[in-house]
């Protein structure tokens, strides 16, 4: 690609602007309100300013405040409250966009007044902070790579001609010897010898450094190798600490190595490939078609980005940082509809990388912040990705040039069977038995960061309960190793092949509203009946334990106790339950996925990711003209040095109350990698998840209601003799009547 292919004249045709028209508040861009809105800004810039050429970054809805969505929507803000008299909205857009001429980097507002996108502030930002990077930037990074003849001349003396040249754009995380203001990638480097190869299988012993705004490759690194001694595995080079910039013949030397050459071996995944590699590959033949079939239709409806389902209701949203995002989530609760949820996504995550020696040091991304889940998002496949009867949302965003990019299938909804919800048999001749069976609603998307997919379901059940269910899969990280070199931070899945050590670390919003907009946070730990030995009055048989409640009161970050079961709840005391006498609430589920990040305190993964060093947070929400409290690592992530003054870390700090207030509660979980030669060359799925169940919100299960279960369908797998093994009329545990 050229050095202009993706830069935009701050001018071009007039596009006609369609009247703007949603159905719900909430309602991102429309591929034709990201048309005009970009239009608006490039005339802007042509009148108003001395830019002549901009690239776009970001395009995206700005929300209204709270109190104007839920006034628009009914919702009262307590519990005992009338819905606030509703007020008009104004429809509101921000952009983040490149000057491709002198490399700053600007953030706008804009409003739909008097029929037209107009644009409210203008401003520059700083010259350290700088924009997520586009999947433009990355395909950019990797033909500037293939063409630029040092690489070439690298990859030549081991073997690799330009066409076989093949890199992944990641930001450059954290490296001081570039100006702050240089808008900087790192690419790590593969060899591909045909067009659909598993390019991975061939890493590059290099990694070069791009300057993405003048298209350049302005740096080449060499990760020095590992020894095997007396004394365990030993650095080729002398520390760890990043070199001083040099030509490439001195950062080779430092080094203190030779040239490593590619594993050369097919590690292919695409079927028809991995038979060419090995002619006694077959394709299992034993595995029968499973459908789902709903021959009476799905049991949820849509009204737009609006969903309702199994007394559920939602607003269904895409973004390009987050990808889904879930808001005005309420419950009908047999006529009453009770507001739990207002917004919840996945905030911001990190996969900081364990090898110490640079520049795998460099490996810490940032792939909400730095790359956006919804920039990423696949194009669903029907029967494939999703399975069933399933409804697709779009999604879009801006490209370079202010035109949308539009994802047709970029959200999937549909059914699932999730085994059993309840059931109960009374054991005593005669007694009868009740068993019903778990349906639960999906929204999910998949992403590709490169080698690595996240699979994301968000799952409603029947019985009121909420699950952010994280899957991972997708291929390895990976970096050559030479000849019998050790692998003291990592594994080696194949030869040649090391795949190191690493976290995925994920921080998740929830912006709660609890029967209302004022809530808190009760954090619990189970511990035994303090100053009550066993043998004692109050514990003789030393069982006794009890749940400890505290209330958060001030803005807080908190860490998982394991040895006291530590968990959370959110809650709104204006509400108290008939028979516990408990205040109304959601308990937060994340035993399961609570992951204290392995980097140094003080480590350049401390330092930018902040918000890993807690399970939990709480703070206030601050509603401003770009909206509430959003970003735990800051807005602006490529390329950050510390925890920017606007972030989660720093918000607590104000030390706010928290009690009874319109709060934010960020939730940190994860899973720490060591990789397997079984997660080579495609990883099977891992998955962690996010629950948040009722607790002391309805009056009892909420779900008794849900029909018992006689599946017509449901037939035997095996006769032997004529008889069938299992009960042929299906009464005896799906019927609540003989």
């Amino acid at each position: 690609m050229s050095p202009t292919a993706c830069h935009t004249p701050a001018v071009q045709s007039f596009v006609k602007e369609k009247p703007v028209a949603f159905k719900h508040p909430l309602d991102p861009l429309t591929p034709d309100e990201i048309t005009a809105a970009s239009l608006a800004i490039r005339l802007y810039i042509a009148e108003k300013t001395d830019v002549t050429a901009i690239k776009f970054i970001t395009l995206n809805h700005l929300p209204p405040p709270k109190k104007i969505v839920l006034a628009y929507l009914g919702i009262s803000t307590s519990p005992d409250d009338k819905p606030e008299a509703p007020a008009p909205i104004i429809r509101q857009a921000e952009s983040d966009f490149l000057d491709v001429t002198t490399g700053n980097s600007y953030n706008t507002i804009l409003s739909y007044r008097d029929s037209k996108w107009q644009v409210d502030t203008f401003e520059k930002l700083p010259e350290s902070q700088h924009p997520q990077i586009t999947p433009e930037e990355v395909l950019v990074a990797e033909n500037v790579v293939r063409n630029d003849p040092a690489i070439q001349k690298l990859a030549a003396d081991v073997g690799i001609a330009p066409h076989q040249i093949f890199c992944d754009g990641w930001a450059i995380g954290y490296d001081e010897r570039f100006p702050a203001q240089c808008r900087v990638l790192q690419a790590l480097v593969y060899a591909r010898f045909s067009e659909h190869e598993n390019l991975y299988a061939h890493p590059l012993d290099f990694v070069p450094v791009i300057d993405s705004n003048a298209e350049e490759v302005i740096h080449i690194d060499f990760p020095p190798t590992y020894k095997n001694t007396p004394n365990g595995p030993t650095l080729s080079a002398s520390s760890t600490a990043p070199p001083a910039l040099s030509n490439t013949e001195e950062a080779l030397a430092h080094s203190s190595r030779e040239r490593v050459h590619p594993p050369l071996a097919r590690q292919n995944f695409l079927p028809d490939l991995m038979a060419e590699d090995d002619k006694d590959f077959k394709l299992r033949d034993d595995i029968k078609p499973l459908h789902i079939v709903q021959p009476e239709g799905v049991s949820f409806k849509t009204n737009g980005q609006e969903l309702e389902w199994q007394n559920w209701k939602m607003h269904i949203s895409f973004t390009q940082r987050e990808g889904i995002v879930l808001s005005t989530i309420t419950y009908n609760d047999h006529g009453e509809i009770r507001p739990i949820i207002y917004r919840l996504s996945l905030a911001e995550m990190v996969v900081p990388y364990a090898a110490p020696e640079f520049p795998h040091t460099r490996k810490l991304a940032f792939d909400s912040g730095e790359y956006g889940m919804g920039a990423m998002a696949n194009e669903l496949s029907l029967g494939c990705d999703c399975l069933g009867q399933i409804h697709y949302l779009p999604g879009a965003y801006v490209s370079h040039n202010g035109s949308p990019v539009i994802i047709k299938n970029a959200i999937c909804i549909h059914e699932e069977d999730a085994g059993v919800l309840w059931k109960h048999t009374d054991y005593r001749p005669g007694g009868r038995t009740q068993t019903v069976r778990r349906r639960r609603l999906v929204v999910s998307m998949v992403c590709t960061l490169a080698n690595y997919e996240y699979i994301w379901n968000y799952h409603f059940y029947q019985d009121g309960s909420i699950e952010l269910e994280i899957r991972l899969t997708g291929i390895l990280n990976v970096y050559v190793a030479d000849k019998d070199e050790p692998s003291p931070y990592g594994t080696l899945v194949a030869p040649g092949i090391n795949s190191q050590n690493h976290q995925h670390l994920f921080s998740v919003r929830i912006d709660p509203m609890i029967d209302g907009l004022y809530n808190s946070v009760v954090e619990s730990d189970t511990i035994p009946i303090p100053n009550a030995p066993t043998g004692s009055t109050l514990n003789f048989a030393g069982n006794g334990f009890i749940s400890r409640e505290t209330v958060l009161t001030t803005e807080a970050g908190r860490q998982f106790d394991w040895a006291k079961e530590r968990r959370w709840k959110i809650i709104n005391s204006a509400r108290k339950h008939y028979a516990s006498g408990k205040n109304v609430g959601y308990s937060i589920g994340m035993k399961g996925g609570a992951t204290p990040m392995m980097a140094r305190p003080g480590s350049w993964a401390a330092k930018r990711a902040g918000f890993v060093r807690n399970a939990l947070w709480v703070c206030r929400d601050v509603e401003g003209p770009k909206g509430g409290r959003m970003w735990p690592a800051g807005k602006f992530v490529p390329q950050t040095r510390a925890e920017p003054e606007d972030s989660l870390c720093r918000w607590v700090e104000g030390k706010q109350n928290v009690e009874n207030e319109d709060i934010l509660v960020y939730v940190t979980v994860g899973t720490t990698h060591i990789p397997r030669p079984e997660d080579w060359p495609v990883m099977p799925v891992e998955h962690l998840s996010v629950t948040l169940k009722p607790n002391s919100f309805f009056k009892a299960n909420p779900s008794m209601d849900v029909p018992g279960t006689h599946d017509l369908k449901s037939v035997p797998a095996f006769r032997v003799n004529d008889a069938t093994n299992g009960h042929s009329d299906g009464t005896q545990c799906c019927y609540s009547h003989p």
